[in-house]
């Protein structure tokens, strides 16, 4: 469940900090606007946790890159969130992993599992969309595990477009990942 807190001011890195630590409690600021986000449900994390597992067992057989469950990305003062999974080469890690153990610029593949509150579709659907495309992310995964589908956008020209909507027995292939593939249906919970 998200919540918005927008009053008008364009938040910051900076102004997080300064936040009590609140057990189960996120902060995610896209474009100077923030979003407070509490524990997700059960299935929403063994969702994130399935996608893990299969992109860290291809990369594990590849060792192309590493997969991530929650990472800071810190693109700027203004947009600093925390994807549910991503892959990165080693190559962008090389490049974007800070002293702090932080992204500071666009993994390759990011993947947002969607909550249930219109405020989460919003979020990733258009808010981090868009942030994600701009800021050079390759591909862009959305999955639902109530309806058991992922939307796979892909970097067309400057921008990531919506490419596929796969269904639990849709195999997902990518270009960005060579030789990976599963169906759709093995990134979610029974």
């Amino acid at each position: 469940m998200s919540e918005m807190l927008n009053t008008g001011v364009r938040w910051t890195t900076h102004d997080v900090e300064l936040f009590a630590e609140n057990e189960g409690t996120r902060y995610e600021i896209v474009d100077g606007e923030l979003f407070m986000t509490r524990a997700p449900h059960f299935k929403h994390q063994q969702t994130c946790g399935r996608i893990f597992q299969q992109l860290n067992i291809w990369s594990d057989s590849t060792g192309l890159g590493e997969a991530v469950i929650n990472p800071g990305v810190l693109f700027s003062e203004s947009d600093n969130v925390i994807p549910d999974v991503v892959w990165a080469t080693k190559e962008t890690l090389a490049l974007t992993l800070d002293e702090a153990g932080h992204l500071t610029g666009a993994p390759d593949l990011v993947v947002e599992v969607l909550s249930a509150s219109n405020e989460d579709l919003r979020r990733d659907k258009e808010a981090k969309l868009k942030l994600y495309s701009s800021r050079g992310v390759k591909e862009y995964w959305i999955a639902d595990w109530r309806s058991r589908k992922l939307e796979v956008y892909r970097r067309e020209q400057s921008q990531l477009s919506l490419v596929a909507t796969l269904f639990s027995s849709d195999n997902l292939i990518s270009p960005l990942l060579p030789g990976f593939r599963c169906t759709v249906d093995q990134f979610f919970p029974v």
